[in-house]
């Protein structure tokens, strides 16, 4: 090897080392690495200028991946994906029946939408529905993560992993990459066994522990009210069947209907439109409730609060003692019209507000929950009709009006891709142009939905891969490589999985499968074989990190509210890495044969 394969491949050690250790940010050191590979100018002569490192960035697979983040921005902020799993969930006899209802939506979610965005979404959901059921949510968000993981390895849109290993394959000369589905013909049948694993293995396998955090854990109590919908769906459903029955931290207190107050409801009384439900409960549980399709704000102030749906969200304020409105109730103080603000909840001091929402008399201390304009906390936290103002983050009501709209127009994007009409990228881009002239979501929205973390770490392993391949690095590792392994691509194969998915447990999927991509064209090469059946096993192996929390995102973002230890991933993720790679390794040579 040459100085520049040198200086290269101590640089991915000493990266790999302290990324293993967590001391800094992935996208901190990917592009401090990339910036010194630039600096000492590790080129070659296909390679020769510096610029060539940065290209990475202008990746289709890169830029596909940004455009998604607005795509999944339009059915969250919808509330889309809870039409589609509300239905699905139910109340399940046990833990591993709640497995099963969590796992097959989820992997078949994440086969269209990147899996990121859907386990971010569910996680709350998740965790609300096992303090429902009585199951430890430890007993179930291992399983989510695990599931949209398999289910993302069945399409080129699952991962940003296939997308981006993909962009790689079209800027290889003659290459066309690959289908929309092409990758699911080894990917369909690792999720199969994988989620069959996870059913049959969860029971003894999965821990039983409380989660870091609990949404009950506030002691102030809200008074809400709210209406059934006439047309939003929950008409002639029972308490039970709504949902509306041991929600974590609130509870039903009464239903008024035409005038009548009934109390003690239980659980089979049938909902009737316009039916005037009083909860009480903690902010998280009132915030999931203002989100529930089928229910709208009992008082009519909401839909005059001039701002467009989008551009609110709750936020808590408490009354101060010199409010003008102390004393007065909320309707006879017109504080809508004062303050551009609907009151949706009141507490006070943990006691339970006997009145209707327009009938309470303010009293200083009393903490408000409005729905308002998101620029309210701003212009009034130096108010002295409250004492505090603070925005309730994730609390924009959804658009439920606009889901089917929202579904529709993912379901063109995935046929328009799967007929071969429009290239992945130019789909997408329709897909997300489409969410916003619809108004699923805003211009704010979409940008604030995008992951730059993801996309900056993405681009600097792209830069990093060039480094590996043009260094020589790539083909020298390769050589050592086959010395060990022999000549026998099969052999190759499984020694490629192997080390991209030692490198994602340690690092991240994508850095991984940019930085194995070169070594495995270069194997490839050596052995005079087909690449396709090592690309396939890239996207696999960078995907597939169930051993460890750090490894995969999905898997860091229920480590906290799962309460899990490492250990609980390891003993029941490496096994599942074991599966997965067996059946990976044995369908490739047979889809796509060397």
């Amino acid at each position: 090897m040459g100085w520049e394969a040198w200086v290269t491949l101590v640089t991915v050690v000493l990266m790999v080392a302290v990324l293993a250790r967590n001391i800094v940010g992935p996208e901190v050191l990917l592009l401090g690495a990339m910036t010194l590979l630039m600096t000492l100018g590790v080129f070659s002569d296909r390679f020769p200028e510096p610029r060539t490192l940065v290209a990475g960035f202008g990746n289709a697979g890169l830029v596909t991946v940004g455009v998604l983040y607005v795509v999944a921005a339009g059915l969250t902020q919808t509330g889309a994906m809870q039409l589609v799993t509300a239905p699905l969930l139910g109340r399940p006899r046990n833990a591993a029946s709640a497995q099963s209802r969590i796992i097959f939506p989820v992997a078949v979610l994440s086969a269209f939408l990147n899996n990121t965005p859907i386990v971010a979404m569910l996680v709350p959901v998740i965790n609300d529905w096992s303090k429902k059921i009585g199951v430890s949510p430890s007993k179930l968000l291992i399983p989510l993560s695990f599931a949209a993981i398999l289910g993302g390895v069945c399409t080129l849109v699952g991962t940003s992993t296939n997308l981006v290993v993909n962009g790689l394959l079209l800027e290889e000369p003659g290459n066309t990459g690959m289908g929309m589905f092409e990758i699911g013909m080894i990917g369909l049948p690792c999720a199969i066994v994988g989620t069959a694993y996870i059913i049959i293995a969860g029971r003894w396998l999965l821990p039983e522990r409380k989660p870091a955090f609990s949404s009950t854990d506030d002691p102030r109590e809200y008074t809400v009210e709210v209406t059934v919908d006439p047309v939003g769906g929950l008409v002639g459903q029972t308490i039970e069947q709504a949902g509306l029955r041991h929600l974590p931290g609130l509870y039903l207190v009464e239903i008024e209907r035409n005038g009548e107050l009934r109390t003690a409801v239980g659980p089979e009384e049938r909902l009737a439109a316009g039916d005037r439900l009083v909860f009480v409960g903690v902010i998280e549980s009132v915030v999931d409730l203002r989100k529930m399709r089928g229910l709208i704000p009992a008082a009519d102030q909401v839909g005059k609060v001039t701002a467009p749906k989008g551009q609110r969200l709750l936020i808590e304020a408490v009354v101060s003692n010199s409010c003008p409105l102390i004393g007065k109730s909320i309707r006879e103080g017109r504080f809508r019209t004062t303050y551009n603000a609907a009151v949706i909840a009141v507490a006070r001091n943990g006691q339970r507000i006997h009145r209707k929402i327009g009938d309470i008399v303010l009293q200083p201390g009393d903490t408000l929950l409005l729905e308002a304009h998101k620029s309210f906390a701003e212009q009034r936290r130096n108010s002295r009709d409250f004492f505090l103002v603070s925005s309730v983050e994730g609390s924009t009501p959804p658009r439920h009006e606009r889901a089917w709209i929202a579904l529709a127009i993912l379901a063109l994007m995935v046929v328009a891709v799967t007929a071969g009409l429009l290239t992945m990228l130019n789909a997408a881009l329709l897909a997300a142009g489409l969410m916003w002239l619809t108004r699923c979501t805003t211009a704010s929205a979409a940008k604030q939905s995008i992951d730059w973390q993801v996309l900056l770490v993405i681009g600097a392993a792209l830069g990093l891969g060039l480094a590996v391949e043009s260094s020589g690095l790539a083909h020298a590792t390769a050589g050592g490589l086959l010395s060990i392994v022999g000549d026998h691509p099969i052999f190759a194969l499984l020694a490629i999985y192997l080390l991209t998915n030692l490198f994602t447990e340690m690092i991240t999927n994508n850095a991984a499968a940019v930085l194995i991509f070169p070594i495995a064209k270069a194997t490839a090469a050596s052995l005079d074989v087909s690449f396709m059946p090592f690309v396939a096993i890239i996207m696999i192996a960078a995907s597939a990190s169930f051993a460890t929390p750090i490894g995969y995102q999905t898997n860091l973002m229920v480590f906290g509210p799962g309460g899990y230890r490492y250990s609980d991933y390891l003993r029941f993720g490496l096994p599942l890495n074991i599966i997965v790679m067996l059946v990976a390794v044995g369908f490739a040579p047979w889809v796509w044969p060397f």
